[in-house]
């Protein structure tokens, strides 16, 4: 198990209960001191984690242990069948997606996909997809709208790759066609923030009928590194810029921005893949169990009026 800075003085309890558990094989003499310290160990988590900073949520959101879309998929799925390509150029696999039935309900189930290792994380793009991962997820979308199958998106990544190349191939234009296609789509749609959501390449296959976020993610048109380098020209201020942009899932909540937090296990989602999977899975049947009694003029409808009260604007007096 890999521990984060605010997290040690819990990953030295658990290393003495280790080091305990190996003493005591075959006798109980040191079961008091070792069941002590387990206790003492649960109430620190609890301190820690009912008081985590916006900042400490992001480096949560981005633990190399969390489950990622495939882990979800794997555990919620009854099947799974992965759909390939873009049919204009390759196929992203930072991007992935296919048909699948979660306790007998179709759905068309899309997400950015990172890798565990090296190796893995270049074979993915560390989740970044390129130009052909959004044209993929937009055909996979009118295939499940051609069908009436409900589309369920994960969102999961740092940001659309930002390469020269992936400008080339019309990066820009082909999330912008997600977003326009996801506001009329005649099926419905369910999005889950399930780690990082950054910029445009979370949005472009977040725009969802019902959105929810886990509940060590985050949300923002920009990370916190990146807006600490913009208005201080150094990285070193990316806490305050997370407490200021206000990403979490429960500052979005109170803004309106989505529908719910899914709660994850204490220690959060990597520490129990399939509790976290179960409590995903259990909103999407919620949701789907809503929103399938909706005519699709009625979820188009029901998109649009999610949008168009986002966000505060004030409208000018045209005699002023």
């Amino acid at each position: 198990m890999q521990y984060l800075d605010f997290e040690q003085p819990i990953a030295e309890l658990e290393k003495k209960i280790d080091e305990l558990n190996e003493l005591s094989v075959g006798d109980e003499v040191l079961t008091p001191e070792i069941n002590r310290l387990r206790k003492k160990a649960d109430q620190l988590r609890e301190s820690i984690f009912s008081n985590l900073t916006r900042w400490q949520r992001v480096q949560l959101a981005r633990h190399p242990e969390r489950p990622y879309t495939l882990d979800y998929i794997d555990l919620m799925t009854d099947e799974f069948i992965e759909l390939h390509g873009d049919r204009y150029h390759a196929d992203d696999k930072a991007m992935v997606g296919g048909l699948a039935t979660i306790d007998g309900q179709s759905v068309m189930i899309i997400g950015h996909q990172k890798g565990r290792d090296t190796k893995q994380r270049q074979y993915r793009n560390f989740g970044m997809a390129n130009p052909e991962g959004y044209r993929k997820a937009y055909r996979l979308m009118k295939t499940a709208e051609k069908f009436g199958i409900p589309v369920v998106t994960l969102l999961d990544t740092p940001g659309a790759y930002p390469g020269l190349e992936a400008e080339e191939r019309g990066q820009a234009e082909a999330i912008a066609k997600n977003l326009k296609l996801m506001s009329v789509l005649e099926v419905p749609i369910i999005s889950i923030v399930i780690g990082e959501g950054a910029s445009g390449g979370a949005i472009g296959i977040g725009v969802g009928n019902e959105i929810y976020m886990m509940e060590n993610t985050w949300y923002s048109v920009i990370s916190p590194e990146s807006c600490s380098s913009i208005l201080w020209k150094t990285w070193e201020y990316k806490e305050q810029a997370a407490s200021a942009l206000k990403l979490t899932a429960k500052d979005l909540l109170e803004m309106k921005i989505i529908d719910g937090v899914i709660k994850e296990p204490l220690g959060g989602a990597h520490r129990d893949f399939e509790k976290s999977a179960q409590a995903v899975k259990e909103q999407i049947l919620k949701s789907l169990k809503r929103l399938n009694k909706m005519k699709p003029a009625e979820l188009i409808d029901h998109r649009i009026e999610k949008y168009s009260v986002m966000g505060v604007w004030l409208e000018a007096d045209q005699n002023s």
